[in-house]
């Protein structure tokens, strides 16, 4: 039998739209792209749609979106698994011929019975069929095509992450390949695609560990080559669970929207669960193709940590194009005029610098587009003494008497008034930052002072310099 390492690598994803893209699915993805992108092969797309009745356009849709968000893009057209059925239906029938498969003629009642009977003997339910060995068609009644599973032996998986699992095949059931209706199930699909689109590796959750032995059963049955098995242990969260809802596990689009995050900082925390290189932490994409390997996913659970998440993207904020992140914060904060935008970008530098999240950007802009008079948080009007509102007054005296507006003479300025009305410049600067932007942190002072520019600084500090302002 042939190897499917001895063919160019190629790895696929292979969704179910009946929701979004979750992050674990995400993390799926890049790490068969990464492989296929390391080794030189392909990576392939296909919908796993067969589920007709939970199946969405709109989960199609976040799921593509989502794939093109993290930039793993996909050769060639995706599939659609619903497409294949008739293939599908083609290779029951062949594995029927072949004495690999049978009819099955047992009523739902039959099953319920051996069913309740595993039960009251508390052993695992198998299915036990009498048509198990009957060949010839029984006429016109309703049946199933189910896989004659091996009865003797064992069956070996050499996994790339998980090492060597091994399953005793009186533990394999006769599942079913065919519905009565003719639809093919999960079990048969999956195999025959793979097949069909010459799969070498097939990277997934190990929740899908116990589906690679009754799949391979189908495979062997075929005289298919096999593909290479890495089952990677599935994403949990920081109680050590399994991700689920109630830990936010959420779509691919909620970290971009709802969160604000930036698509290599997402990249890179999801290749940091369950896989490193050394103590790297941040890993460029290039990076990543050039060193990503099986060997080195660990077997254990990763724990999924938004802080750290959000510190990652933090870094990734400081490290990206200003008029980029201008694009990203604009429609966060409603603005969308040329001059607004222009503002924005002059503001990034000193924005990003504190930044973690987009959200945090567009909070951290607000003060610049807001109009008077300002609403002033409790913190800062705390900061808005009768004494502070009088040195408020003695710097707007100095500043209106300004000819530049840059920030080295602002600075100066400010100096000269906080020496002159015997307070320490950090005294000064707590009331000026809460009359120019309502807040109690900001972008520097004088930075502050630059971007909101001469007649709305002074405009600013003029609301606030009496008492009922």
């Amino acid at each position: 039998m042939t190897s499917a390492s001895d063919k160019p690598v190629v790895t696929r994803f292979a969704p179910s739209p009946t929701g979004f893209l979750h992050i674990g699915g995400a993390r799926t993805a890049l790490f068969n792209w990464l492989y296929a992108r390391h080794h030189g092969g392909k990576f392939l797309l296909r919908i796993e749609d067969t589920d007709k009745a939970r199946s969405t356009q709109d989960a199609i849709d976040a799921i593509l979106d989502g794939m093109r968000w993290l930039e793993l893009d996909w050769d060639g057209h995706e599939y659609y698994q619903s497409q294949f059925w008739s293939r599908h239906a083609e290779i029951a029938h062949r594995l029927l011929e072949r004495g690999a498969a049978y009819r099955c003629y047992m009523t739902q009642e039959e099953l319920a019975e051996q069913r309740e009977r595993a039960k009251a003997e508390r052993k695992p339910f198998r299915i036990n069929s009498p048509w198990r060995d009957v060949v010839e068609p029984q006429g016109e009644k309703n049946f199933v095509i189910r896989l004659k599973a091996p009865r003797e032996g064992e069956t070996v998986i050499d996994d790339q992450v998980q090492g060597r699992v091994t399953v005793q095949n009186v533990e394999l059931d006769d599942f079913i390949l065919l519905r009565s209706d003719g639809t093919p199930t999960y079990m048969l699909a999956v195999v025959v695609d793979d097949h069909d689109m010459g799969v070498t590796h097939v990277i997934r959750g190990d929740d899908h560990l116990n589906n690679a032995f009754r799949q391979l059963a189908i495979i062997r049955a075929m005289g298919w080559p096999e593909p290479t098995y890495a089952h990677v242990p599935l994403i949990h969260g920081p109680d050590g669970a399994k991700l689920s809802k109630r830990h936010g596990a959420m779509g691919v689009d909620a970290y971009r929207d709802e969160l604000g995050l930036l698509p290599e900082a997402v990249s890179n925390y999801l290749l940091r669960l369950g896989w490193g290189h050394g103590d790297d932490e941040i890993i460029s994409r290039e990076q990543a193709i050039e060193w990503f390997d099986l060997p080195q996913v660990g077997k254990s659970p990763s724990r999924f940590d938004f802080k750290k998440l959000e510190n990652l993207n933090g870094h990734y904020i400081r490290e990206a194009d200003d008029q980029r992140l201008a694009d990203l914060v604009a429609p966060r904060l409603g603005i969308a005029s040329a001059e607004q935008k222009e503002l924005l970008v002059r503001a990034m530098p000193e924005l990003k610098a504190r930044a973690h999240t987009l959200n945090e950007l567009a909070e951290g802009a607000r003060f610049l587009f807001v109009q008077r008079p300002l609403e002033i948080d409790a913190a800062a009007a705390d900061l808005l003494t009768p004494e502070a509102r009088s040195i408020l007054a003695s710097t707007y005296s100095k500043l209106v008497a300004l000819a530049n507006w840059d920030a080295a003479v602002l600075e100066a300025a400010i100096r000269e008034v906080a020496e002159g009305t015997g307070v320490k410049l950090g005294k000064l600067a707590q009331p000026l930052r809460a009359a120019l932007t309502g807040r109690t942190t900001s972008p520097g002072i004088f930075d502050v002072l630059v971007l909101l520019g001469r007649d709305e600084s002074l405009a600013r500090i003029a609301d606030r310099m009496e008492p009922n302002a």
